[in-house]
């Protein structure tokens, strides 16, 4: 991945490094991508069986450098995570009506939200900054649902072809 960080975004894309957009912002340099979901149970009484109750909540995880010019994109996100209050207030009324899109080679997933955010610089790498965002799916609708629900079933479905 070291190769393409200094490459214009066009050439970039070009050159076949396709990026996990984060909402607007690109991430080259993903080093991992986690996507955790599972079903909560329910034992049933008396007896050594469970039942699947309710989905449990999908959260992604994303490992990404942000190299060179492109750790100007940190108060990008920092603004998608709404860090201060007055972002925060200025910022809800669009999101009672959708979330933080991510979308990746394998996945997308809509109405997502940022719930952490970890930005990490150390002397080796000093034009480099490692980001942890940690997103969480917080639904808007049913029909935003079934939307996310489809599109990541077409995407993971043609993923299988690339």
């Amino acid at each position: 991945m070291a190769r393409f960080v200094n490459i214009p975004l066009s050439a970039q894309l070009k050159a076949g490094n396709i990026p996990v957009l984060v909402g607007t912002v690109p991430l080259f340099a993903v080093s991992s991508f986690v996507i955790t979901e599972g079903y909560k149970t329910a034992s049933i009484a008396n007896s050594t069986i469970a039942q699947m109750v309710a989905p449990t909540t999908k959260t992604v995880t994303i490992e990404a450098l942000l190299v060179g010019p492109y750790r100007l994109m940190r108060p990008l996100l920092e603004a998608m995570a709404l860090t201060s209050r007055l972002l925060a207030s200025a910022v809800a009324p669009l999101m009672k009506v959708a979330g933080v899109p991510v979308v990746a080679k394998t996945s997308v997933h809509l109405d997502m939200q940022i719930t952490d955010l970890t930005f990490t610089q150390d002397n080796d790498k000093r034009d480099t900054l490692k980001v942890t965002i940690k997103l969480v799916h917080v639904p808007r609708t049913q029909l935003g649902g079934l939307l996310g629900g489809a599109l990541d079933l077409v995407v993971g479905a043609g993923s299988a072809f690339i």
